[in-house]
């Protein structure tokens, strides 16, 4: 059975190790701290037999909606990074930890929620146009390596 709950200092080391194993982008241990103690009503991880296999981090951000009048500030849900352990991909533990974080931020008044995803990353992509996700634009080179990025938001 896999369960989703809000992540622990303790669970860092296993996040940091899905994080290395499964996306091309890796931060580093401290910014994953950072984001826990800053941001930790909106980073979940997936657990399954006793062990996490999954994470999503989130923040909360204040900028302009594209859902609102042009000169609107409103809070937003930036998602920073989702990762699943290979072996339980497509068994629904990604969509299971974005519906915990849409729950948090919309808990919170959170009312939109974007994300950047490779625009060669089709599985990923196809999940988040599932959970309602747009792709409002490419975003040129935003990866280290060169790589574009969709910028997907939806309503909350």
């Amino acid at each position: 059975m896999i369960a989703t709950r809000r992540a622990t200092d303790a669970d860092l080391p296993q996040v940091v190790s899905i994080n290395r194993e499964q996306l091309p982008e890796n931060y580093s241990i401290e910014f994953f701290k950072e984001m826990l103690d800053n941001h930790g009503d909106y980073f979940f991880v997936a657990e399954g037999r006793g062990r996490i296999i999954g994470y999503v981090m989130c923040r909360k951000e204040t900028g302009f909606s594209p859902f609102q009048d042009y000169f609107s500030l409103s809070q937003r849900g930036h998602v920073v990074s989702l990762a699943v352990q290979q072996g339980y991909h497509r068994m629904g533990v990604g969509r299971s930890l974005m519906f915990a974080t849409h729950e948090s931020m919309r808990s919170s008044g959170i009312r939109e929620s974007y994300l950047e995803v490779r625009t060669d990353n089709f599985p990923a992509i196809a999940l988040y146009k599932t959970l309602g996700y747009e792709v409002v634009r490419t975003v040129r080179s935003y990866y280290f390596d060169g790589t574009d990025a969709c910028l997907m938001i939806r309503k909350l």
